[in-house]
């Protein structure tokens, strides 16, 4: 018997028992390393991989005794030795069952190793990637296993780094909420060896959780710590500026905004460093001093650029660019201007974005047509919805009922959800079940165009303008033969974009020669609404000590829509109406805010004491009820409310606002004329603050005009989602008719 186990012969076994493991047939391998510790009793590595192999077949508690028993009568010195031999046995096998994606089995291999050497810090780190795997990660394991203890406490020499990167990159993707994720970031810094792959690795997760999980506080958090790594660099600043700015941490948002501007070198980089800043100064409302200066300075930096011959810019560079001229309404009423610089600067980043997909952008173009005009004409039409907003968001509370109504017979539908893989939301989910087809996707432009292309949509309808960077670059390489432009904001003025869909009301023909896209106006509305939600209202006037027989005035809107000079109009309102309170609602610093509005009261004469503010609310539902409070609501301008104006409308409340040239300040316009209601609609600031002061003094017609926005419901366009859906289908065929004619 000894004969037929030489060093040759050996080797030949170790061979033929590893080919039966890999085989799965455990029974014979255990067979020969039996034989072979009958053999050679004194070859260590027999019992170990007999144990092994027990482990496999599921015996626990023999391949424990297996080894156990061979180390009973070892030195120190040995057993150590003997545990090192027996460690890399488990560890190449582990390895080999996780590249096969045997996960479980590998699992189960690296648990013993940790029972046997607790502190191996590359097996732990497996471990974490093995039960991320496996789903059945907690983040609790970071600190029993002591693996966070383990890279503070003391350097770990031996440490795979690229293992330690994958494992955190991991769990920032899995669970990144947990506080330990955050904990074991702030570990792996001091074995950053190689910052800039550390930082390129994580930096896009940590978008991920700012904007697809909206945990922006945490993604500020840990690019927080990218900073430590790479101090001012301009990319990491950018991207913490937006997550402040999610947050809701203004101030913080604003000044790394200004050092992001003070550190960054050529003029697209300005253009869009200027933009954070406004953008926070903005959001946080109250600052509009330095908001109009920064609003100066970004249109100068914008016509600068526009007037440079185009350069070579990075995609990224070109993204963030389409979203620069967003405030552009919010300070300025002027179509003309405002629609120029849109068109011009589209214009140019819809032409870089070609560039880099070109080969993409040219089979989307070649595209065959349907095999036969009646085919094409007979056959359901594909619709597409592309948005980030179809969910709790103002777009989401507003486009449901087209998809409640919509004809299944002549229309198939497909919904692609951007940036939300990792939520759940249930008006989202609400939405995936009235369509044919729904898709969560990521932030991957070129993906998410890819996939609308293999769809063969007919017709793509983008919700979000130029609100998303993702949503402008699947448009610019135009999937769909046909594109339009709905609800989520003005038309971005993407050449890839044929139609703009308005109605009479929003944009009259006097706009369409200000508009790249063509303008399609519905009959009468271009959104209809068949209700709203309405909760248990949360606010009485006693509670905001306010007489039962004041006139309550109400203004509900984002810290970014309040103009000043608008602001003033309404305090001189609030003055003129004796027994009258202003109350103040909308997202916005609230100090700041405060000071804004309690300063423009003083200068106007009012009494800061008849203002109000009202903090935010969890539910829209509760929202809607609370606006009975109010007897009046004052519209803001030059960028009129939308989702608040049709909830005020809804709600039976008189309402003022200031109709302008633009889209933006011509909303409530369109919606209080399909309400059926004209008291209240002012086409200069005086006619706004006459209005004001004669609702507010007025009882009977306050009355009047609840009681038709009541009778309404029954009659108007406004409140019906069935008309609406089926006037929208209408221009889909007729859009798509055009395109067959071309």
């Amino acid at each position: 018997m000894t004969s037929s186990y030489s060093s040759t012969g050996f080797v030949d076994w170790q061979q033929k028992a590893s080919h039966y493991i890999i085989k799965g047939n455990y029974a014979q391998a255990v067979h020969l390393y039996e034989q072979a510790i009958e053999a050679k009793p004194d070859v260590k590595s027999s019992y170990w991989n007999l144990g092994l192999t027990l482990l496999l077949q599921g015996q626990e508690a023999e391949a424990q005794t297996t080894w156990l028993l061979a180390m009973a009568e070892g030195t120190a010195k040995e057993i150590d030795l003997w545990t090192a031999e027996l460690v890399e046995i488990l560890q190449t096998e582990a390895q080999r069952r996780q590249t096969i994606a045997d996960y479980s089995v590998a699992w189960a291999i690296r648990q013993h190793i940790r029972e046997i050497s607790p502190t191996d810090i590359n097996n732990l780190l497996h471990l974490v990637q093995l039960a991320i795997e496996l789903e059945i990660f907690r983040g609790d394991e970071l600190t029993e296993w002591g693996v966070i203890e383990l890279l503070e406490t003391e350097y770990q020499v031996d440490l795979d780094y690229d293992l330690l990167l994958q494992a955190l990159a991991s769990v920032l993707n899995y669970i990144p909420e947990h506080p330990p994720s955050l904990e074991l970031a702030k570990a792996c810094l001091p074995y950053a060896h190689h910052i800039p792959a550390f930082v390129d690795t994580l930096l896009p997760i940590t978008i991920d959780i700012a904007y697809s999980r909206r945990i922006a506080t945490l993604a500020a958090n840990i690019a927080e710590l990218f900073l430590e790594l790479k101090p001012n660099n301009p990319e990491i600043l950018r991207q913490l500026t937006g997550f402040y700015q999610h947050a809701h941490d203004y101030y913080k948002g604003i000044e790394t905004a200004r050092l992001c501007y003070s550190l960054v070198q050529t003029l697209p980089e300005k253009v869009f460093a200027n933009y954070l800043i406004l953008k926070g100064l903005m959001s946080a409302g109250g600052r509009w001093q330095g908001a109009y200066a920064a609003w100066k300075q970004q249109e100068s930096l914008l016509l600068l650029l526009l007037e440079e011959q185009p350069n070579p810019l990075q995609k990224t560079t070109v993204l963030r660019l389409l979203s620069t001229t967003f405030f552009f309404p919010y300070f300025r009423d002027n179509l003309q201007k405002n629609r120029k610089i849109q068109n011009q600067l589209t214009q140019r980043c819809q032409a870089y974005l070609q560039e880099y997909s070109r080969e993409q952008v040219e089979k989307y173009r070649q595209r065959q047509f349907p095999c036969s005009q009646v085919d094409a004409i007979t056959k359901p039409l594909k619709i597409g919805y592309l948005s980030f907003c179809l969910r709790r968001h103002s777009v989401g509370w507003l486009a449901r009922w087209i998809f409640e109504h919509h004809d299944r017979d002549r229309f198939k539908t497909h919904a692609y959800f951007i940036g939300n893989k990792f939520t759940e939301d249930n008006v989202q989910e609400w939405y995936a079940s009235k369509v044919d087809q729904a898709y969560k996707l990521g932030m991957e432009s070129l993906k998410v165009a890819e996939q609308i292309y293999q769809d063969e949509i007919d017709i793509l309808i983008d919700l979000d303008s130029i609100t998303l960077d993702v949503s402008c670059e699947v448009m610019a390489l135009k999937p769909a033969p046909v594109q339009a432009t709905w609800l989520g904001w003005d038309a971005s003025g993407i050449p890839a974009i044929d139609y703009f869909i308005a109605d009479p009301y929003v944009l009259p023909d006097s706009a369409d020669d200000y508009y790249a896209e063509k303008i399609w106006r519905l009959p009468q509305t271009y959104i209809a609404v068949d209700g709203f939600e309405v909760g248990i209202p949360t606010l009485r006037r006693d509670q905001l000590d306010i007489p039962s027989d004041a006139v309550v005035y109400l203004t509900a809107q984002k810290g970014y829509k309040r103009h000043p000079d608008t602001m003033r109009l309404q305090m001189k309102i609030i003055k003129e109406v004796p027994n009258s309170y202003f109350l103040i609602k909308g997202l916005a610093d609230e100090e700041s805010m405060q000071n804004f509005c309690t300063q423009i009261a003083q200068e106007e004469g009012l009494e800061p004491e008849r203002l109000r503010f009202l903090p935010e609310v969890a539910l829209e539902s509760v929202h809607r009820a609370n606006l009975g409070i109010a007897d009046v609501v004052l519209d803001t301008y030059p960028y009129n409310g939308a989702t608040t104006t049709l909830e005020t409308l809804w709600m039976c409340l008189p309402l003022v606002t200031r109709v302008g040239q633009q889209f933006a300040a011509r909303n409530s316009y369109t919606m209080m004329m399909n309400a059926g209601i004209t008291e209240g609609i002012a086409w200069t600031d005086k006619e706004y603050v006459e209005w004001g002061i004669r609702l507010g003094k007025d009882p009977a017609l306050r009355q009047q005009i609840s009681w038709r926005l009541r009778q309404s419901r029954q009659t108007s366009p406004l409140w019906n989602g069935k008309q609406f859906t089926r006037e929208m289908e209408n221009a889909y065929e007729q859009m798509w008719k055009n395109y067959l004619k071309q």
